[in-house]
């Protein structure tokens, strides 16, 4: 890596160079609003950048992602170079940019504002003079990432790739440290109950559907999660009924479910299904023969694969030599990202960070600070080379 790392000198001295450029891109894309779902403006900004830059075969894929290549040597898979187009807040919220001496502080300033301005620098920085690698580079801006979007855009582009991929470099957010070579599996439900309703007097002592819900998701609350084991179930959200005086005819609750093993995913899953059944019969039990009881349904509204790429694997090895040599310290990490897809279908992949500092992520008072910044882009470009080969 070390020699590498030296033959890049040139390109890293560029990436330096363009630092005031690189932020005059992420102040221009975060303005562009892309809650999940909406990401077309954004996309076609990204796509524009795309094709001044010069990439070739540039698209807007049926998922929405925004594609380019630069070729390399004819045969060999390419790597896949990617950062998420989407943001957590809606259409509505407010997108100013703050200063709170140098931070810039907005709503999805880092996330992934960041990522896609890097995204812009690397595709600039592999122009085929500068920098050319012997695999062909696909930088892919994705839809989806974010919440209910449960990696969309990824799964429909590694779907369509298949096998022929030699690796893949997310990226997401600030940071320069972080090497994420562990997929955090999530599960997302939704319990939906349907019942007679009534009159809150007229018909007491229906079965009461938000009364289930809320005996479901008391069981939740209770249940004790294998100590050893690195996983979280939250009910996230709830609701029902449509009037103070009427006793809730519909109710429904969503649970958020994380792990890394898969094996345990199923398990939780299960231990929803149980709790609502159960707190469906005991509402049932306790009421009114003369009107029909509840039915429960639970189905799946996401599905975020778990998985792990050892550390062991030379694009990991070579991340975390990337990081020392740009006086950073790496640290293997785990989380929901789009290098899930990749990891889960056997292909080497991580996520890294832009550069720079962020905080308060998803929040209005998420932060972004630009010192250093340029540490973050050269460890991303020395990984992508040392992935794709220097040609």
């Amino acid at each position: 890596m070390r020699a590498l790392f030296q033959a890049l000198a040139p390109a890293h001295a560029a990436l330096e160079a363009r630092a005031a450029l690189v932020l005059h891109d992420q102040l221009e894309v975060h303005a562009i609003p892309a809650p999940t779902g909406l990401e077309g403006t954004r996309a076609a900004w990204i796509a524009d950048r795309f094709r001044t830059l010069g990439l070739e075969h540039v698209i807007v894929d049926a998922a929405g992602n925004v594609r380019g290549e630069r070729p390399g040597e004819r045969g060999l898979a390419p790597v896949v170079v990617g950062a998420h187009l989407d943001t957590v807040f809606d259409a509505t919220t407010p997108l100013a940019v703050q200063r709170d001496g140098l931070r810039y502080v907005a709503p999805g300033i880092a996330d992934n504002a960041r990522g896609l301005a890097a995204l812009v620098a690397l595709a600039a920085a592999c122009n085929g003079s500068v920098v050319r690698t012997r695999r062909p580079l696909l930088f892919v801006a994705t839809t989806g990432e974010e919440g209910a979007g449960d990696l969309r855009g990824a799964k429909a582009l590694f779907r369509e790739l298949g096998t022929h991929v030699a690796a893949a470099v997310m990226i997401d957010g600030a940071g320069d440290e972080a090497i994420v070579h562990r997929a955090l599996g999530a599960r997302r439900l939704r319990a939906s109950w349907q019942g007679p309703g009534g009159h809150s007097w007229g018909a007491f002592g229906a079965a009461n559907a938000l009364h289930a819900a809320a005996g479901c998701a008391t069981r939740l609350a209770a249940l004790r999660l294998p100590r050893d084991a690195q996983a979280a179930l939250s009910v996230t959200r709830m609701a029902g009924g449509h009037a103070i005086n009427a006793i809730p005819a519909e109710a429904w609750l969503e649970v958020d479910i994380r792990s890394t093993d898969q094996g345990l995913l199923d398990r939780l899953v299960r231990e929803v299904e149980r709790a609502a059944q159960a707190a469906t019969d005991d509402e049932n039990a306790r009421a009114r023969r003369d009107l029909d009881g509840l039915e429960v349904a639970v189905t799946t509204i996401g599905d975020r694969p778990c998985g792990e790429l050892p550390a062991s694997d030379p694009l990991v090895v070579a991340a975390a030599a990337a990081t020392r040599l740009t006086g950073g310290v790496p640290t293997l990490d785990v989380a929901s990202t789009d290098a899930s897809v990749p990891i889960a279908r056997g292909i080497p992949a991580i996520t890294i960070g832009a550069g720079g500092r962020a905080g308060a992520a998803h929040t209005l008072a998420e932060w972004y600070d630009d010192r250093g910044s340029a540490r973050g882009r050269v460890r991303a470009l020395a990984i992508v080379a040392a992935a794709a080969g220097l040609a």
